[in-house]
């Protein structure tokens, strides 16, 4: 999830852990806690590109990471706090929480995370988005709210256990709304006669009112959206796989850990004679059915016997553009 909700949700656990002893240390710590596993995202100024995404959301999303280092930074926020009453102890199970909430939260967005690192399975419910102002405002407000209490007023928990119920269930929900989405495209691909062996269903971009699917066909992939206001059927667009334009690059290695990264959810595309790697799961730069640009698309560069993997930059321009059709193709088509 984005940083603004890890801060929050670490701030609300270091509360609900610590917050009786310290007060607003511990949403401060807890906050601190919610950020370190992102940390990851420095790889990419020292690594390559297939490596630095490879290792994202890898070792410091795990409960190994969460287990091994919660200790260590327990033992260094109580030596900055000694003052306080709350003990080593404390501080590590603090600090622990808000390490392991992180991955917890980002288990469901569609990229996921390798909770049991070093095992290579990444979990991925792919219930939310990244960026979720239905999760996040409340909590937020909660938050707020609580910190404004004293820090043995009961009303400050009840504020805090609030923000965290109700956060915790609207990600329930949303495993609710993903089923229903699921079966509504299922319906549709069953009307349509259109033969298939996997889909793949995420909701789209701030909400989980609209949802996308991906729908795996013997030569081609399939790109479908359905939002809960639709009146008129589903329709899908087709997106050749071209897996052949890989050529002898098919079995090169770093091709081999994108397949990988993607769990296979990709296309192959050509543009003036360079080629592009694109990431399916996570759509199009745009709702426009014409559109061919892809969110996550690699530029693959020869460089003698290798490939140089390169990430297409994204603009915010098309994230203004994407947003307002995002905002009307919610309300229904």
């Amino acid at each position: 999830m984005d940083s603004l909700t890890q801060i929050v949700l670490g701030a609300a656990v270091g509360e609900a852990v610590l917050g009786k002893k310290v007060g607003n240390k511990a949403m401060l710590y807890g906050a601190i806690a919610g950020t370190i596993p992102d940390l990851d995202v420095i790889t990419r100024y020292f690594l390559d590109t297939v490596t630095a995404t490879e290792w994202h959301r890898g070792f410091s999303h795990s409960i190994f990471f969460s287990v091994l280092f919660a200790p260590v930074f327990g033992w260094l926020v109580w030596k900055i706090n000694k003052k306080e009453s709350a003990t080593w102890k404390d501080w590590s199970w603090l600090m622990f929480w808000g390490l392991f909430t992180h991955p917890l939260l980002d288990a469901f967005t569609t990229w996921g995370t390798q909770l049991f690192w070093p095992f290579k399975t990444r979990l991925a419910f792919q219930s939310v988005f990244v960026i979720d102002p239905l999760y996040t405002l409340p909590f937020v407000v909660f938050l707020i709210l609580s910190m404004f209490q004293k820090r043995t007023a009961v009303k400050r928990r009840k504020y805090v256990h609030l923000g965290l119920i109700i956060s915790s269930a609207y990600l329930l929900l949303t495993l609710v709304l993903k089923a229903i989405a699921f079966k509504n495209f299922e319906n549709a691909l069953d009307e349509q006669g259109i033969v298939y062996s996997e889909m793949n269903t995420r909701p789209a971009p701030l909400n989980t009112v609209l949802w996308m699917a991906n729908i795996d066909t013997e030569d081609a992939y399939l790109m479908g959206d359905y939002s809960f206001f639709d009146t008129q059927p589903i329709s899908f667009t087709s997106y050749p796989k071209n897996h052949a334009l890989l050529g002898k690059w098919s079995s090169n290695d770093k091709i081999e850990r994108l397949i990988k990264i993607s769990e296979g959810w990709y296309t192959i595309t050509e543009n003036d004679g360079h080629l592009y790697f694109n990431d399916l799961r996570f759509g199009l730069i745009s709702l426009d059915e014409n559109e061919t640009q892809f969110a996550f698309s690699y530029s693959l560069v020869p460089n003698g016997d290798d490939l140089i993997v390169e990430e297409r930059p994204k603009f915010k321009r098309d994230a203004k553009r994407l947003l307002s059709a995002l905002w009307q193709r919610m309300w229904g088509n």
